[in-house]
């Protein structure tokens, strides 16, 4: 089974589509595979299991990487769904658009389009709604 990911080497971005035989690993890398021995590799943990949506999601938007805020496309009190895109982000010369891990109400936008972010700095936060049982 392979993957593919994103790599930089030298400055200068790949996308490289990996496969692992044991302690080789072929990448394919612009209609070229190499090979690659790693005799002690670590086994990688294993991949997490989807969430079931029964456990409570966070409604905080902040990124993972430092970028600057493009646009924001929400305000404060508007209703949103989970997976509506509420702000661009540029990082790493990319635009990601940014979406809602809940539905609910913008409560919070705590940043500006224009400005410069930080890593896993609260941007945004989305409350949701009061259901029956938290009344």
């Amino acid at each position: 089974m392979s993957d593919t990911r994103k790599v930089i080497v030298d400055g200068e971005e790949f996308e490289v589509e990996v496969e692992r035989d044991g302690d080789t690993f072929h990448a394919s890398v612009g209609g070229k595979t190499f090979s690659i021995e790693i005799p002690d590799a670590v086994k990688a943990a294993p991949k997490r299991a989807p969430r079931s949506g029964k456990g409570k999601k966070s409604g905080v938007i902040s990124a993972n990487i430092p970028g600057k805020v493009v646009t924001i496309e929400v305000s404060e009190g508007d209703e949103v769904s989970e997976g509506k895109v509420v702000l661009i982000l540029e990082a790493m010369k990319m635009q990601n658009e940014i979406t809602a891990p809940i539905s609910g109400t913008v409560k919070q936008i705590s940043c500006e389009e224009g400005q410069s972010i930080e890593a896993n700095i609260p941007l945004m936060e989305i409350v949701a709604p009061l259901t029956e049982d938290e009344d």
